[in-house]
């Protein structure tokens, strides 16, 4: 019973964000809409340099080598259209590099699907730019978080690298934003497996994610947005799987900074001892004006209260971003990064690597 209340809360909650909606009245508009189809090609490219530190590695004749490698980290081509006002739509392949022992493609760069889905947009019947999306696409929290943080070609944000949530997932989702620009709501129900694994039973995730801007008209204070995030899944049935996130952020002509906290449940299987995660993110990236920032960030986690285990990661860098380039976005990072895991005896050395990160994305 508790399965099936969660999974009808889940699809009342998505489907009210369109509803509701649907409810309302909104004056005519002086001028129809435009209907006629549309459609843009886009793209977004990360590329780096990277030069491993730490620890040292041998080559194939036993000589000791630092690694060092240029990559692509990156490569999506983006098909984003509208076939009238109501209906839209965005296809999104994104690069992997196969890794699948024994495929004959191990080692190649290959496609992927990372965004399918359709759009239909509740413009007529409530705030600008509320929807409701089918199909594989973007998760409650991750595409929110990196709108925020704007450094993604540096690396993964918190719970991405960690591996806590997925940033893509094939499901139905509703979005709602606030009257006066208070804020937003998103809700889905997902498969909960991400867009890179297919659905492994019949649990479904619930994910929500809720944003106050406190003074959306307050000059600088305006920058200062709330935000909480809820993902309730299950392994299999009575096997549960959680994530709650908290995130206090601020934007400014200044700086952009942000802290949050994660608290994460697992339970694999019925007789599985639950596992209890911990950790949280803080970053600022200070502006000095001409293109200049530099970026400041450190995550710790405790993977398993019951264990003295941590992973801390450090980064530092100074960017350059393009500026008076219409409709693009371009930068080049010299980035410090660093990654080591304490508390016990097995821990495997400490990673640093020095790095060049370029994005291009229009």
């Amino acid at each position: 019973m508790k399965k099936r209340r969660s999974l009808f809360a889940a699809v009342a909650v998505s489907a009210a964000l369109a509803a509701g909606a649907l409810a309302q009245t909104v004056p005519a508009a002086a001028t129809p809409p435009n209907d006629t189809p549309n459609f843009k090609v886009g793209a977004t490219i990360f590329a780096d340099y990277t030069y491993l530190q730490s620890p040292e590695t041998t080559d194939a004749e036993g000589n000791t080598i630092h690694s060092n490698s240029f990559n692509v980290s990156r490569a999506y081509i983006n098909f984003i259209g509208n076939l009238n006002h109501l209906i839209g739509f965005r296809i999104t392949p994104d690069i992997i590099r196969d890794s699948s022992s024994g495929s004959s493609l191990n080692g190649s760069i290959a496609f992927r699907l990372k965004y399918a889905f359709a759009q239909l947009n509740l413009d007529d019947w409530t705030t600008h730019g509320s929807w409701v999306r089918f199909g594989l696409q973007q998760t409650p929290w991750i595409d929110y978080a990196e709108g925020v943080y704007r450094y993604r070609f540096q690396g993964p944000t918190f719970v991405d690298r960690e591996g806590y949530l997925a940033s893509s997932d094939l499901g139905f989702s509703g979005h709602y934003n606030f009257p006066g620009n208070y804020g937003d709501l998103h809700a889905g129900f997902y498969n909960g497996e991400g867009y890179n694994h297919p659905e492994a039973n019949n649990e479904k995730s619930f994910q929500m994610r809720g944003t106050l801007r406190p003074v959306p008209t307050g000059g600088v204070a305006k920058g200062l947005r709330l935000s909480g995030f809820i993902d309730e899944d299950h392994y299999q049935e009575g096997a549960k799987k959680t994530r709650y996130l908290g995130q206090v952020s601020f934007e400014s002509s200044w700086f952009n900074a942000a802290a949050e906290y994660l608290s994460a449940k697992d339970q694999i299987s019925q007789l599985a001892t639950t596992t209890d995660a911990s950790g949280y993110s803080v970053w600022v990236t200070p502006k000095f004006g001409g293109g200049w920032e530099a970026l400041l960030r450190h995550d710790e986690i405790k993977p398993n209260k019951s264990t003295s285990l941590k992973r801390k990661h450090d980064i530092a860098g100074i960017a350059y971003w393009f500026q008076h380039m219409h409709g693009v976005q371009t930068a080049l990072m010299l980035d410090y990064d660093s990654y080591k895991q304490a508390g016990v005896t097995s821990a495997p050395p400490k990673t640093t690597a020095y790095g060049v990160k370029m994005l291009v994305n229009f």
